[in-house]
């Protein structure tokens, strides 16, 4: 099966470069959710294994032992932006457990100004209206050890959809592949394929209302966007390691090298990929309250003189579990440490077993 999967992979990723693709489509997909995780940069994927796990590698959802809820809000860009996410998972057995779970990026209360102006020339502003732009990802995730001891896979079974008003609609539809493996010593490996056989968006675009603003400004908007849209595959590859000091205290340490099949600013780059590393740390007391860091999202930014500066996304975050309840808070961005605004993110985590 392990040769069948690596097989699939370059045959999906081989397809792909023969094919019209977007560098960044469905971006909102790749955010990430739980403020644990984000706290830790998101370096995350050998080592999740709650109902998040769905999203982060859905290998990690065998270890459930009973039913998970997840709940997550966070607002970026000065609360211009909503980001919201639900997860539910379940074990079906002793060998297997799904999950299920929704994403929605959205901004709402856009000001329309398109009819601002008449044909007259007259600016009327009772012309202008309110409209939204909503990104949505229901993911539905299926788990499974496999015969080998300490190995486990995960599928996902992703629904896009995207909607811009009543201007522009679309549906998308892709798969992930997950593995995870542990072994003696509190090592943990893990790989997550997104993407798997490229994520196909199909638009449906409003041709009344783009013929409104088709002659707005001389020279631009003469024809309609594309209507198809293709995610090409990301590979995520991570390692993590569990010590425990005085029976008490623990320290998480976790590596995670983010892959894409793509040229662009990462601080390793190539023509055929580019590596971006994430580090994460997570200091424990009494598996009750717990202390996170990371630093990821490495970027070679251009200035205006023409050189590169290394650019970093550090975070921060801090958790309390009890009795089944575990609320976690992060104070990190979706940029870099210069550039985006730092954003302040709130999950909480409800383990069925509490009402038992």
């Amino acid at each position: 099966m392990d040769r069948y999967l690596i097989t699939l992979f370059f045959i999906v990723t081989l397809t792909v470069f023969g094919q019209t693709t977007r560098k960044y489509s469905n971006e909102f997909m790749n955010i990430g959710v739980d403020a644990a995780a984000l706290g830790m940069s998101n370096a995350i994927t050998a080592q999740s294994s709650d109902v998040n796990a769905g999203y982060w590698n859905p290998a990690g959802l065998i270890h459930i032992e009973d039913n998970q809820l997840a709940l997550m809000h966070s607002s970026y860009f000065a609360n211009i932006a909503n980001y919201d996410y639900v997860a539910f998972a379940k074990p079906l057995d002793n060998e297997s457990a799904i999950g299920i779970s929704l994403i929605r990026f959205g901004v709402d209360n856009i000001l329309n100004t398109t009819q601002l102006i008449d044909s007259q020339g007259n600016i009327n502003y009772d012309r202008i209206s309110l409209f939204s732009t909503a990104d949505y990802g229901l993911t539905f995730s299926y788990a499974r050890k496999l015969p080998v001891e300490g190995l486990n896979y995960g599928v996902n079974a992703k629904v896009i959809r995207r909607i811009i008003g009543d201007f522009a609609s679309s549906w998308g539809f892709g798969f992930d592949i997950g593995v995870q493996f542990e072994s003696n010593g509190n090592w943990k490996f893990g790989v997550m394929a997104r993407d798997i056989t490229t994520t196909f968006n199909a638009w449906n675009i409003n041709k009344e209302a783009f013929a409104t603003i088709q002659n707005a400004v001389a020279g631009q908007n003469q024809e309609l966007p594309e209507t198809t849209e293709i995610t090409i595959p990301k590979l995520q590859i991570g390692v993590s390691k569990t010590m425990i000091f005085h029976y008490d205290y623990t320290l998480l340490a976790a590596l995670n090298l983010n892959v894409r099949f793509e040229e662009n600013n990462d601080v390793f780059s190539s023509s055929f990929a580019s590596i971006n590393p994430a580090l994460g740390f997570e200091f424990g007391y009494v598996d009750m309250i717990y202390l996170r860091t990371g630093v990821g999202n490495f970027q070679n930014e251009l200035q205006f003189d023409n050189t590169e500066q290394l650019s970093f996304q550090p975070s921060f975050g801090v958790g309390f579990k009890y009795n089944g309840i575990q609320i976690d808070y992060a104070f990190t961005d979706i940029g870099d440490q210069s550039v985006a605004l730092y954003s302040n993110v709130f999950s909480l985590k409800l383990d069925f077993s509490i009402f038992r």
